[in-house]
């Protein structure tokens, strides 16, 4: 019997995090500084910044960056006054959270948890959540959906970042086509072998039902959405959108 999946993609992603991946390189001093001055941006996504517009006041605002270690997001929102929490099941991400908040001196709450399982917070906890693209590593999202809507305060903003599948139906050099959707390594052992043996961890395709739709069923009221590309590569290259950011709000 495998082990649970949420502790194989925490270990892979530690081994990619230790390799150099570029989500868990954390911000510079330079960078914070300058974030403390206003002058600061965030991703959800690959590329595109998160409208200034999306969010709330951060000064004093408590922060939950859910699946969001790394010393990439957290620490900018440290630098404009806001309280933050971070969960993270990959340890190499939550200790470059400790590495910037002990060098920029501030506090943060680090929580080592897997966002499949409740999350470890009171109703009502949050102004604000956010959450870079990391659906694409658990297999149903909905009990996510509602966990924010649970710890976010009447109000309060959800924003996040996710994938819209597209990248799992083609090659690794993105110019041809070969498997179908759902990409689902759990339910298909010759995809579960490919995946282990590429280092891919287990990831999941899911569909704007799942995404848009199960922020809708959980509660909340849509109120804006982009569009991203890869960044790099074939489909980059072409502008096609493969990541979407939302905005979602919980009703006062």
């Amino acid at each position: 019997m495998h082990e649970k999946y949420t502790s194989l993609n925490a270990r892979t992603i530690d081994q990619w995090v230790e390799a150099g991946w570029e989500w868990g390189q954390p911000i510079s001093h330079d960078v914070f500084e300058r974030a403390k001055r206003g002058d600061w941006q965030v991703v959800l996504t690959p590329t595109k910044p998160v409208p200034k517009e999306w969010f709330c006041d951060l000064n004093g605002a408590e922060v939950l960056g859910l699946a969001s270690g790394g010393g990439q997001q957290m620490p900018i929102f440290a630098a404009l006054g806001a309280k933050c929490t971070v969960l993270d099941y990959s340890e190499k991400q939550l200790a470059k959270e400790r590495e910037v908040a002990e060098r920029e001196n501030y506090d943060i709450t680090i929580v080592r948890a897997d966002m499949t399982e409740p999350l470890p917070f009171a109703d009502a906890s949050f102004d604000l959540i956010f959450q870079p693209v990391s659906n694409c590593y658990i297999e149903d999202v909905l009990p996510v959906w509602r966990e924010c809507y649970r710890v976010l305060k009447k109000g309060g903003i959800l924003l996040a970042g996710l994938d819209n599948g597209l990248n799992y139906a083609f090659d690794e050099d993105e110019t041809a086509i070969v498997r179908k959707l759902p990409f689902n390594p759990l339910k298909d052992p010759a995809l579960y072998e490919e995946s282990m043996a590429k280092n891919w961890g287990i990831q999941f395709s899911h569909t704007i039902e799942e995404q848009i739709g199960g922020q809708l069923k959980a509660g909340f009221i849509r109120t804006d959405i982009y569009h991203d590309t890869n960044g790099t590569g074939r489909l980059h290259e072409c502008n096609i959108p493969t990541y979407y950011a939302t905005r979602s709000v919980k009703p006062l």
